[in-house]
């Protein structure tokens, strides 16, 4: 009796595209967790009110809504390598202009070089998944692109080390209270601050340069789908697809989501007595636990259907962040870094789920899923303002019997409860018991 061929999650064939494009993963993992610790250090160094700070994820996650539809029509016209090399050109002129930005001192000028760096980030991204799920049978592409997902924690972990290493433990802000200062002190601070932010972009932007080089000399798969068809015409048939439809919601809230318990995790643990510097120890925790997830996850997936799956760790989310709502103290704070394991599978597997069957409809159908990361930019500046019903502070006042810093999490509690509700329908109503869309009529 022969035995049935096993299907790989990579081909050899592949492989060496398929890791220099899983690196590219890792590269803006470090982009996205060096940049959310920056909130809570501008704040400070420019004497901003927790609204204004959160503008710095509205710069960086909106530059994703802006550039992800150009981004699928670039790669549909010319190729998934021109759309990669793209990327990573406006990925290092952002990073770059982290050095004319400090040298002016304007708030607004970082604000516009995060969102040029994320310009290449959506190009990055609208690429680099459809890239990966089309490397190989559409049956393991689930189980591919959480694979190639498992390196982007590895790069935000990076970033977190940089972020506390190189950044927050230099800041002078940090340690003084500026009302106390004059303001030729203060402008000395922040001078000094705003150099320190500065350098570890600046060398961020030259590594990439170095990517682009080896991505730009290497070979690379290209036009692996061919169609013809239109934009218009895609567009047409991915407005009745309910599972993409579905997924584009979903990852819009899951983003927010994340965005959310990355960014206001120092914010909570301040209420706590914890300095930023410290809290990157509990962020880097998360992020450690989120990769761990990611890993088991991947794993899991083999035998567990995708939705279903999905559905169970969005319930898991929903208790923690019960947790980190209700339960003041310590434990609070260890269900927020809990969330992140939930969060591991949600992205990738949102993500594949919602380009299952599409074809070469998926190039435009990853543009709408890296536009729904504009979540990351609007949801966090909505619990900005919860953070500012007080005042500038964290704990002004008391919402439901928990401090502001605390209610403000019921903001990522809707997301998660957007996303079970989206696996739970993956699972049933779209037919995807077996991971393949049978669209309901």
């Amino acid at each position: 009796m022969s035995k049935t061929k096993k299907i790989p999650v990579v081909s050899k064939e592949v492989l060496i595209p398929f890791i220099l494009i899983t690196s590219l993963f890792a590269l803006w993992g470090f982009a996205n967790d060096i940049t959310n610790p920056m909130v809570s250090a501008f704040k400070k160094i420019m004497e901003l009110d927790n609204f204004q700070a959160s503008l710095v994820q509205l710069a960086f996650y909106g530059g994703y809504g802006t550039m992800a539809l150009p981004a699928a029509i670039f790669i549909k016209k010319y190729s998934y390598k021109k759309g990669i090399l793209m990327g990573l050109t406006l990925y290092a002129i952002g990073a770059l202009l982290f050095y004319p930005a400090a040298v002016y001192e304007k708030y607004i000028f970082f604000l516009a070089a995060l969102y040029i760096l994320t310009f290449g980030l959506a190009f990055l991204e609208t690429t680099a998944n459809p890239y990966i799920l089309a490397m190989g049978d559409e049956r393991t592409s689930t189980q591919r692109l959480n694979l190639a997902q498992a390196f982007n924690p590895i790069g935000a972990l990076t970033g977190l080390y940089v972020a506390q290493t190189f950044v927050l433990g230099a800041l002078q802000s940090d340690d003084v209270d500026f009302s106390s200062l004059s303001v030729e002190a203060k402008n000395l601070i922040k001078t000094a601050d705003l150099l320190v932010i500065r350098d570890p972009y600046v060398i961020l932007g030259v590594f990439v340069l170095f990517m682009l080089g080896i991505i730009a000399f290497a070979k690379m798969p290209e036009n692996l789908d061919k169609n013809n068809s239109t934009v218009s015409e895609s567009l047409k048939r991915l407005f009745k697809k309910e599972h993409f439809i579905g997924g584009v919601i979903a990852q819009t809230f899951y983003v927010g989501a994340q965005i959310m318990c990355w960014t206001y995790i120092y914010q909570y643990a301040e209420t706590l007595g914890i300095d930023n510097q410290t809290a990157v120890y509990y962020a880097m925790t998360a992020l450690g636990v989120f990769l761990v997830g990611r890993w088991i996850c991947t794993f899991l997936l083999k035998y567990i259907n995708s939705g279903k799956l999905l559905m169970i760790l969005s319930i898991g989310a929903i208790l923690f962040t019960l947790g980190v709502i209700f339960i003041q103290g310590m434990v609070g704070l260890y269900s927020l870094v809990a969330v992140s394991f939930c969060m591991s599978l949600m992205f990738p597997t949102i993500y594949g789920i919602a380009l299952k069957g599409l074809g070469e409809d998926s190039k435009y159908a990853s543009a709408f899923l890296v536009m729904a990361i504009v979540g990351g930019a609007i949801m966090p500046s909505l619990q900005g303002l919860i953070l500012d019903i007080g005042g500038s502070g964290y704990a002004d006042v008391k919402i439901l019997g928990v401090p502001e810093v605390n209610f403000s999490f019921i903001l990522p509690l809707l997301c998660f409860v957007v996303v079970a509700f989206y696996g739970f329908r993956a699972y049933k109503k779209y037919g995807l018991k077996s991971d393949k869309i049978i669209q309901n009529k």
